[in-house]
């Protein structure tokens, strides 16, 4: 199957016994090849990432749950949640998620019904769906584990390829560390991102992104020591050397995750807009 194919959007793929994957029409540089919308049971009743406010990917899901019990999300950004209160009101499916930080990135008309704790579970068509906490990409971010399949739906968390971006200052690059290591903890065979192919070998990725993230604070941290003091668009092309410019406003966010990192760490301090080498 090619990759146009496979993610073609509108078209639903079973990815796992009682899951399939819907992906929407929104294909771009941030985006991959749409935002993944997940339908759970068989058949199906809940919806998980219901996707950004695409008509046609609201009529996607709907054909396939006439009549969802329940949607899941994983976290507010604009392209995963917008078709949530859509679906509510279509359909009076329960909205489970944590409400929208107010960063100005969020999608606000998303109104849980109720808030998961950690390890919270909740029944779907006979199986037990568990909330994970998940913060650092955004404040708000919860994954969810389905225990039979041990099937971890990731969000932005953890993504096919590519290290998500921590939206700071919403976004924190500790939390996101932290939260890295204690899915580490978690009975977990394959991720189901929000984005792009189902991955195997979760824990070798989880390993693998916390080290790229580890080796990049080294760089920040090697650049600002460096300088002396710096500021951000300074700093941005030396520790994102040779990056896009379609990309560098992401990036620009990033950097910035690791410094007030290292400024958590006693190793660097801000001055105004000015970082200095502690």
């Amino acid at each position: 199957m090619s990759p146009t194919t496979e993610f073609a959007p509108g078209v639903p793929r079973r990815i796992a016994p009682g899951v399939w994957r819907l992906v929407a029409p929104n294909a771009s540089a941030m985006t991959g090849p749409g935002t993944n919308t997940y339908l759970l049971g068989d058949p199906p009743v809940a919806v998980l990432d219901p996707g950004p406010d695409e008509p046609s990917h609201l009529a996607a899901i709907l054909a396939a749950v006439p009549r969802p019990q329940q949607v899941f999300v994983t976290h507010t950004h604009r392209d995963h949640s917008p078709l949530a209160a859509a679906l509510a009101a279509r359909t009076g499916a329960r909205l489970v998620g944590r409400p929208p930080p107010g960063d100005g990135r969020q999608d606000l008309s998303f109104a849980p019904q109720q808030v998961p704790v950690r390890d919270e579970c909740f029944e779907v068509g006979g199986r037990r769906l568990r909330a994970i906490d998940t913060p650092g990409h955004a404040s708000n971010h919860v994954c969810w584990l389905l225990e039979d399949e041990r099937l971890l739906f990731t969000g932005d968390h953890l993504l096919d390829g590519v290290t998500p971006v921590i939206l700071a200052p919403d976004g924190d690059m500790t939390d996101y560390l932290d939260a890295l290591h204690r899915l580490r903890g978690y009975a977990l065979a394959r991720l189901a991102p929000g984005h792009g192919r189902v991955l195997e070998s979760p824990y070798e990725l989880i390993d693998q992104v916390v080290a790229h993230r580890l080796r990049r604070e080294a760089m920040v941290a090697g650049a600002l020591a460096a300088a002396g003091e710096a500021g951000l668009d300074e700093l941005l092309p030396v520790v994102y050397r040779g990056i896009g410019p379609e990309l560098q406003r992401f990036a620009r966010l990033s950097l910035l995750a690791h410094l007030i990192k290292l400024a958590r760490d006693g190793r660097a301090r801000a001055e105004g807009e000015r970082w200095h080498a502690a």
